[in-house]
């Protein structure tokens, strides 16, 4: 698709789903001066530089530091490892944010920093944040309500009550989003985008939903698409997948075509929905650009990756 990278998706390192239960490997790990920690501070990351240079993620070492990774009262999360070894991740909310960094840097929200962060890192901060995001919100049983502890190094909580003992797990909420093309009266090949009301203003992207139970991926980018801007989709291809830890969801990425006729925004989440051709997109901005009479969604996103993949066809000769 043209070279566009989708975000969070440079993760090449093993999770070793093998040793969450090796007690004397994590030990080890966490002792070892090698040991990585990725800190989150109330769902933002830690970077360096930024923004005098480029951002790098900024990871824990210190005695201290480990010091904290080992008490178990703080959760240790083990988000896999990699050529330098273990990399674990750690919430440290409950402190003040200046002393939280250690003084390597400071926390932002990484959505506005991804796209220049190298991929590794970006994709390991991301991970780190949904991690952390889920242990927050799921620190009691959802069947019968009495606390739940760590288990497996992060990657599973279980209920406290003898009598319950249930297993939790992270779980993914999937989403489907997609790009319909069509070809206008003209012939014109098109592409359909909206404005979310939840955009800021004159941001354009492409449709995407929650699969609902009971349906398939391709039902749901039927039923969404209908939905907000009353259009009827006939092929439906799959094209990529996009890890989206904001907080747990995976985002499912298709192509879509559909008869070319008016739009109809369902002015409830879709405020403007219109037909735009590659011309269009070409003369577009970027999200961050106040005021464009066009902006694009962000290239961190898999609807830029949609996006971009469709216009870098309608270029070709």
């Amino acid at each position: 698709m043209g070279g566009f990278a989708i975000g969070y998706t440079g993760g090449d390192y093993d999770r070793a789903c093998e040793r969450r239960l090796d007690d004397a490997w994590i030990a080890a790990e966490i002792a070892a001066a090698r040991c990585r920690i990725v800190p989150v501070w109330r769902d933002r990351n830690l970077v360096s530089g930024w923004p005098d240079a480029a951002p790098r993620a900024a990871f824990l070492n210190s005695d201290a530091a480990r010091a904290l990774l080992a008490d178990p009262a703080n959760g240790a999360i083990l988000l896999g490892v990699d050529t330098g070894g273990a990399v674990f991740a750690l919430d440290v909310s409950g402190r003040d944010e200046a002393e939280a960094a250690f003084g390597l840097g400071a926390y932002a929200e990484i959505r506005g920093l991804s796209a220049l962060l190298p991929p590794a890192e970006a994709a390991l901060l991301a991970t780190a944040r949904g991690l952390c995001h889920w242990h927050r919100t799921h620190r009691f049983c959802g069947a019968c309500g009495h606390p739940t502890e760590s288990r497996e190094v992060g990657h599973s909580r279980l209920c406290t009550d003898p009598a319950c003992a249930r297993q939790h797990y992270p779980r993914l909420d999937p989403a489907v989003i997609m790009l319909v093309e069509s070809v206008d009266a003209a012939g014109r090949p098109v592409c359909l985008l909206a404005h979310n009301a939840r955009f800021p203003g004159n941001v354009f992207s492409t449709l995407a939903g929650f699969v609902e139970i009971g349906e398939t991926l391709e039902q749901a980018v039927r039923r969404e698409v209908m939905e907000e801007v009353g259009c009827a989709v006939a092929e439906v291809s799959y094209r990529a997948s996009q890890p989206w830890p904001f907080p747990s969801s995976i985002m499912l990425g298709f192509r879509a075509t559909a008869a070319f006729a008016p739009l109809k925004p369902d002015a409830v989440e879709v405020s403007d929905a219109r037909w735009f051709t590659a011309a269009d997109l070409d003369a577009a901005a970027e999200w961050e650009e106040e005021g464009a009479a066009l902006r694009l969604p962000r290239r961190d996103s898999i609807a830029r990756f949609l996006i971009e993949g469709w216009r870098a066809e309608r270029a070709r000769p």
